[in-house]
């Protein structure tokens, strides 16, 4: 067995065509608000995402300002995953941002990879919303951890939802570890928090572990949840 997908998305931003067309089309752009680090070059998308390099994804279209779209192979198990970006500039500088994935999962265990691949893409779009909004023009520097393996995940975010004075809602303003900031997004798998210079992201991993995924754009400092082992103490604590 298995399952086409289509997950498509979308959003009124305030910056220019072309500020989102760097971000969706350049790997500078994609490290801002997508996951790991990302390299444009010779018609493929290419993305790391800590030790684990997703499949190499072919550039099917890129018309400036307009559309940008890439696309993995079909593996033996019909295997894919592809990325359609469709920008439309609108009146005062602003402009209709659409993301469109769609792919194959196989396997009989598809619904699990499907619930945590839609959450995933939700924080990466709600991501790329706020990296418009407040960082535009700016580059992140991305800074990925893995927690300990996790056996109860409710523990799990209580204890993270506890470092933060308590569960948060979108809006609220946060502290964790000396850092200020606001949620930005927030479900059952994530959490996304904007501060001044950079943006916290927590995800449940597929492979069982806490996974931190920020985006710093002031440089990367050792202090709070951007000091790499800060996941480790959390859950050791």
């Amino acid at each position: 067995m298995g399952h086409d997908f289509e997950l498509p998305q979308e959003a009124l931003v305030e910056a220019s065509p072309e500020q989102v067309w760097e971000a969706i089309s350049t790997g500078p752009g994609i490290d801002s608000w997508f996951l790991g680090r990302s390299e444009v070059a010779d018609g493929v998308v290419r993305t790391a995402f800590g030790s684990f390099d997703l499949a190499p994804s072919a550039v099917t279209a890129a018309e400036p300002l307009r559309r940008f779209a890439h696309a993995s192979e079909k593996g033996d198990d019909g295997r894919f995953v592809a990325y359609e970006f469709m920008i439309e500039g609108r009146e005062r500088g602003s402009t209709l941002v659409r993301m469109v994935t769609s792919g194959f999962l196989p396997g009989d265990d598809w619904q699990d990879e499907f619930e945590y691949m839609s959450r995933g893409l939700a924080m990466y779009f709600a991501t790329l919303v706020e990296y418009l909004s407040h960082f535009a023009g700016r580059v992140a520097t991305p800074v990925t951890e893995f927690g300990p393996r996790v056996t109860d995940w409710p523990a799990a975010w209580e204890r993270l939802h506890a470092a933060l004075g308590g569960p948060p809602a979108v809006g609220d303003a946060v502290r964790l570890e000396g850092v200020e900031g606001v949620v930005y997004h927030r479900d059952s798998h994530t959490l996304g928090i904007r501060a001044d210079g950079a943006m916290y992201r927590f995800l449940q991993g597929l492979g069982g572990t806490m996974v931190a995924a920020h985006l710093l754009f002031d440089g990367e400092a050792g202090q709070g949840p951007r000091r790499r082992g800060w996941l480790r103490d959390l859950y050791a604590a």
